[in-house]
């Protein structure tokens, strides 16, 4: 029985500022981190 789970967050962790956070070099030159794009849906109200 293999349930997916969805991802989450360690209680405690400040999300936005966590998630923010740039890879420091030794990170990076270990291959410890994750490329993260973010999409905006700009929405203009027509009228």
């Amino acid at each position: 029985m293999n349930k997916k789970k969805d991802p989450n967050i360690a209680p405690g962790m400040d999300d936005q500022e966590e998630l923010n956070a740039s890879a420091t070099d030794k990170e990076v030159a270990d291959g410890e981190y994750t490329s993260v794009t973010t999409l905006s849906y700009d929405e203009v109200d027509p009228s």
